[in-house]
């Protein structure tokens, strides 16, 4: 058994999301924890994981807020860097009328983006059955070594590796040095959590089919997810492709934090089946489970403080089952 079940690695940040008007009439934001990887982690200790971050805040009053929050949710704080001269990286959301998401960073630079390669704890990674990172974590030089040295290690010592491009183009100096990053996340991974739109960027197929097959033929990826917002979830896993419904629901106020909540789930299913011998059944079960729980995240504000427990998840799941019985 090794010490911690899935360790990520990249940003974690305040997500200052809008939250009604003052009574002059001025916007008002809520700070927020958040940062994709850090919210695969959380709903994973959610599920009963062990879990470990790598990355990097300011020495200031968001990074205490944020050393904090993720310690508050189950994940291991000890491998959280605190930067001296930067400060901790934020993001302004503005939510659209659909609950979509439009985003300002603060960022040149922030702090998540100086975690070096000396900071890496190579003992985490090989003591860890799950390595996930993104593509944030790549964009300037710094911190992309940091994060190859840490996909090196875990390719080394045979951690299964989960990446999800999690695209943020005003992050990038130009959309070719995304996809070239996004190109060697591809060329790394076993596990691959998808959008719609990202596939259609990357591969610039506008068909999700012609899409995935291309990805499958350049990378041969194990399994591949990809989330289709409000039209569902599918797996490609071998010759084996798997679609499940979406639970849309009426109270939906904020999607963030929905991909990384389904990518969680997906996890938590492998780390409990194992990635060899997936059937459809499995799979079936696997996205069922993990789009019920991306829904319910749908319906909060913020993600990482507010993912769903096993029986909210499991409680869903059952009305559902009485309303189309």
């Amino acid at each position: 058994m090794k010490k911690y079940d899935v360790t990520a690695l990249g940003e974690l940040l305040i997500d200052f999301t809008e939250n009604g008007v003052s009574a002059q009439g001025n916007p008002l934001f809520e700070a927020n924890p958040g940062g994709a990887p850090c919210n695969v982690l959380a709903m994973l200790a959610k599920l009963g994981h062990k879990t470990a971050f790598i990355g990097k805040v300011g020495k200031d009053f968001f990074g205490e807020q944020l050393r904090s929050a993720i310690q508050e949710v189950g994940i291991t704080p000890e491998y959280l860097a605190e930067d001296e001269m930067v400060h901790t990286t934020l993001a302004m959301v503005h939510t659209l009328p659909d609950g979509d998401r439009d985003f300002s960073f603060y960022r040149n630079p922030g702090a998540d983006m100086m975690l070096t390669e000396g900071e890496v704890p190579e003992e985490v990674i090989r003591n860890s059955e799950i390595f996930h990172f993104g593509t944030l974590s790549m964009t300037h030089e710094g911190v992309r070594k940091a994060t190859k040295k840490a996909v090196s290690e875990a390719k080394r010592h045979g951690v299964l590796i989960s990446f999800d491009p999690n695209l943020r183009p005003p992050l990038w100096e130009s959309l070719e040095e995304a996809k070239e990053q996004t190109t060697y996340g591809l060329s790394q991974c076993d596990i691959l959590k998808i959008s719609d739109n990202e596939i259609q960027w990357y591969t610039g197929e506008e068909d999700l089919e012609a899409g995935v097959r291309c990805l499958k033929e350049q990378y041969n990826t194990p399994l591949i997810l990809l989330s289709m917002g409000k039209e569902g979830s599918r797996a490609y896993y071998k010759d084996i492709c798997v679609e499940a419904a979406p639970f849309l629901r009426e109270n939906t106020i904020d999607t963030t934090g929905a991909g990384d909540t389904f990518g969680a789930c997906c996890l938590h299913h492998i780390l409990k089946y194992g990635i060899e011998n997936l059937g459809e059944k499995d799979l079936q079960q696997m996205l069922t489970f993990a789009n019920a729980a991306a829904s319910i995240v749908t319906t909060r504000k913020g993600a990482l403080r507010v993912m769903p427990s096993v029986s909210e998840v499991e409680n869903l799941l059952s009305c559902c089952m009485v309303e189309n019985s």
